[in-house]
């Protein structure tokens, strides 16, 4: 993945069609600014999939170590893996 193209948010909507060409094509990512601030990154779909699988995963795998943890000192008071996850996703909404 090439570095950035950093714009401000009115030249991406005039010119939306290049920056997605951009980001599929040529796997540049463009950084919107609003107020000089950068707001959002638009990337290729496939970049965002692997991505999300990624933080999948590793949620997953941070959820499973504290499972274990969890289990290892003891099941009084404890939760299920699917019962933490639901809390803990709760609570990042």
């Amino acid at each position: 993945m090439s570095e950035p193209v950093i714009a401000p948010m009115a030249d991406v909507r005039r010119h939306l069609a290049d920056a997605i060409d951009r980001a599929h094509r040529d796997e540049v990512p463009t950084i919107i600014t609003r107020r000089g601030r950068q707001e959002a990154v638009l990337i290729d779909i496939d970049e965002y999939r692997r991505l999300r699988d990624i933080a999948e995963r590793a949620e997953d795998a941070w959820l499973n170590r504290l499972a274990d943890e969890a289990e290892s000192e003891g099941l009084e008071g404890s939760v299920s893996l699917e019962e933490m996850a639901a809390a803990l996703r709760t609570n990042h909404a």
